[in-house]
């Protein structure tokens, strides 16, 4: 018997199997949980059915969450198929990669709406479009972020704006859907080998750093961040709602 046996969820960001969104996507249906993909594009969609197929998911949908066409689309469909919604992951950010490249005063006004629109409105957008779905008999929504939102990482730049806004919602996410019994929840991961991670400057050396310096001395792992995802999106966090939770070998707490 497993934690989320009759559970319904939703999974925006399986980019690979590298990624951190398969790797939970993997743990919550070994707990039993029915799952349904998204996918943004036809590069993406050649790699998420594959995966799909090797779960058993049979909900795999274009989505675009700059559209809200298609975001409403997917949840219809989930309406239609399911009735209702436990499970909501939001494992999504993108900047252009000029962004990224130069220093944070020469970020660009639409590669700044982009960052923000992608990486943290689009959890607004879906958690609203899900509200009623998860409503139904009460959810748990969760999304991913990154020490960068708090701290200055170098060459995150914009991207550190738009996580810090994505755990700000969060927080607001809470608050509004708390007393419709859903929970919204963050995991602030440390750095993983993804093919998102891979596109910032200076990654490698970040890796050393942090297993160097982290009370763990090692990197986390996809599956690390699994097992916290599968605690935040399961009944044994029950009463945890709008916090960030931080899977990085406890780096965040260390100073000089």
């Amino acid at each position: 018997m497993g934690l989320l046996d009759g559970k319904k969820g939703v999974i925006f960001g399986v980019a690979n199997d590298k990624s951190i969104a398969w790797a939970i996507a993997k743990r919550l249906k070994e707990e039993g949980a029915e799952l349904a993909f998204t996918y943004a594009g036809p590069v993406l969609e050649s790699r998420v059915r594959p995966l799909a197929e090797s779960l058993g998911v049979k909900i795999v949908q274009p989505c675009d969450v700059t559209n809200d066409d298609e975001i409403e689309a997917v949840f219809n469909t989930l309406k239609d198929e399911w009735g209702g919604l436990d499970i909501l992951v939001h494992s999504l950010a993108f900047a252009n990669k000029e962004e990224l490249k130069n220093e944070f005063l020469q970020t660009s006004r639409e590669g700044f709406k982009l960052a923000l629109d992608i990486s943290a409105y689009s959890l607004v957008a879906l958690s609203r479009a899900a509200a009623p779905l998860l409503e139904v008999r009460g959810g748990s929504i969760m999304a991913m972020t990154y020490y960068g939102s708090t701290k200055v990482i170098e060459n995150y730049n914009v991207m550190g704006v738009a996580k810090a806004a994505l755990e700000t919602s969060v927080q607001y996410l809470a608050e509004d859907l708390g007393k419709k019994g859903v929970r919204v929840n963050a995991i602030s991961a440390g750095p993983i080998r993804t093919l998102a991670a891979m596109g910032i400057s200076g990654f490698r050396k970040m890796l050393d750093i942090v297993e160097q310096k982290a009370p763990l001395r090692r990197n986390i792992t996809q599956d690390d961040v699994a097992c916290t995802a599968l605690y935040l999106l399961s009944d044994l966090s029950k009463g945890v709602t709008g916090e960030t939770v931080f899977v990085d070998g406890g780096y965040n707490i260390i100073g000089m």
